[in-house]
């Protein structure tokens, strides 16, 4: 058991349903998820997210649930399921799932009984009003697209509530019962072979509902409660927290190491976009310095884009302004006022060198890195489909018909491949990327085995580095006496620079990404030559020879 496996854990984070279609209906499957076990070990990651794969009526791409403990028939069988987990734990790779369990769909069984009569025991597993609220319309979450988070039911004859769309009521989780069963729904899937769950929007899910009274007050003693089961029932296993809230609610969600073991940083990504905008380093460090210190047995979660849009809700209107008209101008790549819904191959409008920047400055940040499906490759984005399913389609494995995804008839996919334009499958595809070492799958296939060689990103604090040029990005992250440098030119234009490094104490530097080059120090300062989007990583050595 490997207590703490995701300080140095790299995550690949993937839908079933667009991954690979094995038995050519269209839809991505467990089968062809496993058969593509070898490519996602081989490219060096250690864990895999699966977004939602329970029975569901998709119409909010899995997160309405009707079935905890079941596979939507679409993508195969449990067997299949459980099969593919021991499979990935072959290969060395860690399985994390999410845990919806904010609010179910309106067809599970729970729902269905509880409006058909009050006395049903599943009742107040949702939350229930006969009046209308006066705040019916307040706190969506999806604006411009969702009306409101009371909807009456004709058949309770009450109004219920829902965070999210209509057709998602809220579970109601001041209810034991309902906690129970989020812990049974844990050790179901636990006894099956996962490692972790990613939990579905944690601050809606321990939020009070129901009452004028406790309206949007908050619970994280549950998060507590679902911790101790789960380490209970298996010690090593993570919670991941998708938690998008303010700077100061961060640490509730961590506790004393005793809640959450690792939350998405938010933070960061947002404030790492606005430094990519501006190509100035100054809203980075701005970011690194927000975030508070967290209990030294848990973990960020770093990512680029995930499965959503990219949230700059946390920015001012005026940064959020800058961050749209650098890399969504128009207003159909932007979704809910608040967010952009592009991948970021077509954000950087394909510029390589500047995607593997990115890339290496993700890898390089403190925290546990998490890569999207297709992003690898550059993949693009469709916006001729519906909100979020834009960064949804199909992955691109060949310029073969379907992009190698499917044998199915091209119109009966589950969702289209991307067929024209600069990131048209013909273009963008594993096979092509494979063969050409420049790639942006080489490249990343790299930055994961630099990062595995240097833990230090994931488990060191982290130093900035005065740099005196606005666009690069310096930082050094020491651990086990020793020390990895990251400088980072988040412009396109080329630049000279000078960095002290008398405080490490260094000997000599070896640049990691430019086939272990030793480079001289004078005066212990290092002088670098920086191309646009030009990124190096650099081991320190000192005088004892570490």
């Amino acid at each position: 058991m490997h207590e703490h496996w995701h300080k140095d854990a790299i995550i690949y984070a993937v839908e079933v349903e667009n991954f690979r279609d094995a038995n050519g209906d269209g839809i991505g499957d467990f089968t062809g998820l496993t058969r593509e076990l070898p490519y996602i070990a081989g490219l060096g990651f250690n864990a895999i997210w699966l977004l939602p794969f329970h029975p569901t009526p998709f119409l909010d791409n899995g997160y309405d649930v009707t079935d905890y403990y079941g596979v939507d028939k679409r993508l195969g069988t449990l067997g299949e399921c459980a099969e593919f987990i021991h499979q990935a734990g072959s290969h060395g790779l860690r399985v994390i799932i999410d845990l919806v369990v904010n609010h179910t769909s309106d067809q599970h069984p729970w729902f269905q009984a509880a409006r058909r009569s009050p006395d049903s025991p599943s009742r107040d597993f949702y939350v229930w009003r006969k009046d209308k609220p006066k705040n019916a319309r307040d706190g969506v979450v999806f604006p411009g697209v969702q009306k409101a988070t009371w909807t009456f039911d004709r058949v309770a004859r009450e109004y219920f509530f829902h965070r999210f769309y209509k057709f998602q009521p809220d579970l109601n989780i001041s209810n034991p019962d309902v906690r129970n069963e989020i812990c049974r729904i844990i050790g179901f899937w636990l006894q099956l072979g996962v490692s972790g769950f990613r939990v579905d929007a944690a601050p809606f899910l321990i939020e009070m509902k129901g009452t004028d009274s406790n309206q949007g007050v908050e619970s994280y003693e549950y998060l507590r409660e679902f911790r101790e089961f789960l380490s209970w029932r298996t010690g090593d296993a993570i919670l991941l927290a998708e938690a998008n809230v303010a700077i100061d609610k961060i640490t509730e969600y961590f506790g004393a190491g005793d809640k959450m073991n690792m939350l998405f940083n938010f933070i960061l990504n947002q404030q790492m976009f606005l430094a990519l905008a501006r190509q100035d380093s100054v809203p980075l460090v701005e970011g690194l310095l927000k975030v508070p210190q967290i209990p030294p047995t848990c973990q960020w979660a770093s990512f680029l884009r995930n499965h959503d849009e990219l949230d700059l809700g946390r920015l001012t209107e005026t940064q959020r302004q800058t961050v749209f008209h650098e890399f969504a101008p128009r207003p159909e790549m932007q979704l809910y006022g608040r967010g952009i819904r592009r991948r970021l191959a077509p954000m950087f409008d394909g510029s390589i060198d500047r995607l593997k920047m990115a890339y290496s400055l993700l890898f390089s940040l403190p925290g546990t890195p998490v890569v999207r499906y297709g992003e690898e490759i550059g993949m693009g984005d469709d916006l001729k489909l519906k909100e979020r399913d834009s960064i949804r389609t199909p992955m691109q494995w060949s310029a073969e018909p379907n992009a190698g995804f499917s044998a199915a008839p091209r119109g009966k996919l589950f969702r289209p491949v991307i067929s024209s334009g600069p990131f048209g499958y013909q273009r963008v595809n594993v096979a092509g990327q494979r063969r050409d070492p420049g790639s942006l799958l080489n490249f990343i296939e790299r930055c994961i085995r630099l990062r595995k060689e240097c833990p230090h990103f994931g488990r060191g604090p982290c130093e900035i580095i005065e740099t005196n040029q606005p666009a690069v990005f310096a930082h050094a992250c020491s651990w086990r006496d020793s020390t990895v440098l990251a400088v980072h030119n988040l412009s396109e234009k080329a630049c000279s620079l000078e960095l002290d490094l008398s405080d490490f104490r260094a000997r000599r530097v070896v640049d990691l990404l430019c086939d272990q080059q030793d480079m001289a120090l004078k005066n212990n300062a290092l002088r670098l030559a920086l191309k646009g989007y030009d990124h190096r990583w650099l081991r320190l050595s000192n005088p004892s020879g570490s």
